[in-house]
């Protein structure tokens, strides 16, 4: 049964279309540019440092200031922007993650630095409690549970502060309920109307983040797993609603993470409601591409690029992805 208005073979022949590089760009259905990318870079303290994340080849935990000279090269490659997540010293992590609104703390510091260096780039932030919590979780841990609406009111907390930094764009990662609506009604009340959220809406709870936290030093602390809050793999449907309550609640951007295992997702949301999608293709992802062509076992360039590439034929408007200059590079022929 041949396609409307499309005849049949010999009259139609795919392959006339594949035949050259020229005619291959003139029909490409999707394309990935520069544009289209967020860069998640790791702060810590110290000065100077640029420090390997031993489970992410490639990957640095730096310093404030090399995290400016980061933000910096992003900007000249034409990445929009970067996103900030803090390894924070232990000394400081407690039960009652306070650390994770002080106005000086590693991503607001970093924050302020970047704006303060002039740099053409967009500041992203995450907002949950899994970096400063002695528990490793995104939530207050109270007789082993994690409790909803008091997480909540210390995430308000947490957004204002990076507010106050001059993040461009906030990130509530944390998947608790009512954190949209709240996080809104105090950016608009405290004169931040412009600040944007972009909800990790559809957040599944994923063996794919084992890297990212070793990344951010909250593999040894956590205790259990996140399930209660974050999403069963299983479940389809149950992200469309998060989408649909967190666009009701002011959300501007929406996310689902992770990235590969849920293109089905990423195509649905934007099928649906037809608003800015992003994907997070998530440390695990990023370090299984990285260790196979460590081993020559696929050539490392290409899955990269077609990884991305992926994304976009799902329906997403942009990609967070550890690759990010890797890739502004590769689409500017540079090395």
């Amino acid at each position: 049964m041949s396609h409307l208005g499309q005849a049949p073979f010999p009259k139609t022949r795919f392959r006339r279309t594949r035949q050259s590089p020229q005619i291959r760009a003139l029909v490409q259905e999707n394309t990935l540019g520069v544009g289209d990318l967020i860069w998640p870079v790791f702060v810590r303290d110290g000065e100077g440092v640029e420090e390997p994340v031993a489970s992410m080849p490639g990957v640095m935990r730096r310093s404030v200031d090399k995290i400016v000279e980061a933000a910096r090269e992003a900007a000249d490659l034409g990445i929009p922007v970067i996103c900030l997540f803090p390894y924070t010293d232990p000394a400081l992590k407690t039960s009652t993650c306070e650390e994770a609104w002080n106005p000086d703390n590693l991503s607001n510091r970093a924050s302020r630095a970047i704006k303060d260096a002039g740099i053409d780039i967009a500041v992203m932030s995450d907002v949950a409690l899994d970096p400063y919590s002695a528990d490793g979780h995104d939530g207050f841990v109270v007789d082993g549970k994690i409790i909803n609406d008091e997480t909540v009111d210390a995430l308000v907390k947490q957004a204002l502060s990076q507010a106050r930094a001059g993040i461009d764009i906030i990130g509530p990662s944390d998947m608790m309920d009512g954190r949209i609506g709240a996080m809104r009604d105090m950016l608009e009340s405290e004169g931040f109307q412009d600040t944007m959220l972009l909800s990790y809406s559809a957040k599944y709870a994923s063996a794919f983040y084992g890297p990212f936290r070793d990344a951010v030093g909250a593999s040894g602390a956590l205790k259990g797993d996140k399930t209660t809050y974050q999403m069963n793999p299983g479940n389809t449907d149950e992200a469309l609603r998060l989408i649909e309550r967190d666009l009701s609640e002011g959300a501007d951007m929406v996310m689902v993470k992770p990235g590969m295992p849920y293109l089905d997702i990423c195509r649905r949301v934007k099928d649906r409601f037809a608003v800015p999608t992003y994907a997070y293709q998530v440390s695990g992802e990023y370090a299984m591409i990285q260790a196979a062509a460590l081993n020559g076992w696929i050539d490392g360039e290409k899955a990269m690029m077609e990884s991305l590439l992926c994304f976009k034929r799902a329906g997403c408007d942009g990609i967070l992805t550890y690759f990010a200059p890797a890739v502004a590079k590769k689409l500017h022929g540079l090395r």
